[in-house]
C-alpha cells in the first residue's frame, strides 16, 4: 500500500490525480472525509466496489453509500424530491448521507441492491476532487461491526492492508459517521444519528 500524505486543506494536486488514477483502474483507496476515514472505488467498476466488500467483510447485500463532488453531480446519479431540496442544499457539503432513488445512470445492482442510493458530498476539498470526475464508493474504512479507526496505519493493519493507495491527513478525531438520512419519503427518516443534526 502507498502511502500519501497531504495537507487537508491544500490537497497537491499532482498527488490527487494520481488518486483518481488508481480509482480509474479499478483500484481501491483509503481517503479522508469530514467525518471518518473511507474506503473509495470508482462506482461504475463492478470489481472495485467487490472488493471494497470483501475488504470490509461486508455483506453483498448491505448497500455502499457514494460520495460526490457538487448538487450538480448529485442530480445526476439521484432523484431530489421539492420538498427536500432545500435540506439538501443547506446540509452540503456536510457530514450527512442522504437516501434517494437512483437515476439510470447507475447500473442496477451496482452500490446498491434497491432501487435507493446513499449519497454524500463531504465538506473537505480532497474528498471532493476525488470524486470530481466520477463518484467515488464513500463508506467507513473499517471490518464489518469493528470501530472506524483514526489513523492510515492503524486502519490498514485492521484490514490488513488490502487497499492500493492512502491519503494520510493524520488523526481523524471525529467520534461519528455521517448522519444517513432517508428522502425517498414525504417525512425525513433518521436512520442513523451521527455528527450531522437536522432540526
Amino acid at each position: 500500500m502507498k502511502i500519501i500524505k497531504m495537507n487537508p486543506n491544500n490537497p497537491d494536486e499532482k498527488s490527487i490525480h494520481k488518486a483518481i488514477d488508481v480509482l480509474f483502474s479499478g483500484g481501491v483507496i483509503l481517503y479522508p472525509t469530514d467525518t471518518v476515514y473511507g474506503l473509495g472505488a470508482n462506482v461504475f467498476n463492478q470489481d472495485a466496489l467487490n472488493r471494497i466488500y470483501k475488504i470490509k467483510n461486508r455483506n453483498f447485500h448491505k448497500p455502499l453509500s457514494v460520495s460526490v463532488s457538487s448538487i450538480n453531480e448529485l442530480l445526476l446519479i439521484a432523484e431530489v424530491k421539492m420538498e427536500h431540496w432545500d435540506l439538501i442544499t443547506n446540509k452540503l457539503p456536510g457530514p450527512f448521507t442522504f437516501v434517494l432513488y437512483k437515476t439510470p445512470v447507475i447500473p442496477d445492482n451496482y452500490v446498491s441492491k434497491s432501487k435507493k442510493i446513499g449519497v454524500r458530498i463531504p465538506n473537505s476539498k480532497i474528498a471532493m476532487e476525488l470524486s470530481q470526475i466520477f463518484p467515488i464508493t464513500s463508506t467507513s474504512a473499517n471490518l464489518s461491526s469493528k470501530e472506524t479507526l483514526k489513523t492510515p496505519k492503524k486502519i490498514a493493519k485492521q484490514l490488513n492492508a488490502d487497499v492500493d493507495l492512502a491519503i494520510d491527513v493524520g488523526s481523524l478525531d471525529s467520534k461519528k459517521a455521517s448522519t444517513v438520512a432517508d428522502l425517498t419519503r414525504k417525512d425525513v427518516k433518521i436512520l442513523r444519528q451521527g455528527a450531522g443534526i437536522i432540526q
